[in-house]
């Protein structure tokens, strides 16, 4: 089994289980230690965060700097930043696989 860590807020993640699953989320609130609020911006908006089981994720190395400051800060995020730091994750992503050449 993969070793988890626990989800930090900021963090992207690959959703394993349910309707989302194969989607990808941004952790945008630990509501305790076994579950996390996550949204994408897009068919997941801020407003609308949905309640994960951590159990159902998997964690990436990936923080989002720009979501963090911005959660710090008024403790919201805009979906445009959630948006975007979907798509820089998965730009990275993709220019990783093209090197490992899959």
């Amino acid at each position: 089994m993969t070793h988890r860590t626990d989800p930090q807020i900021g963090q992207i993640v690959r959703i394993l289980k349910g309707k989302d699953a194969g989607g990808i989320g941004i952790v945008v609130e630990v509501l305790d230690d076994r579950f996390v609020r996550i949204a994408d911006g897009g068919k997941r908006k801020f407003d609308q965060a949905k309640r994960k089981n951590i159990q159902h994720l998997e964690c990436t190395d990936w923080i989002s700097s720009e979501v963090v400051n911005s959660l710090n800060e008024s403790g919201r995020v805009t979906n445009g930043k959630l948006r975007y730091s979907v798509s820089k994750f998965k730009e990275s992503n993709l220019t990783n696989a093209e090197e490992k050449g899959d």
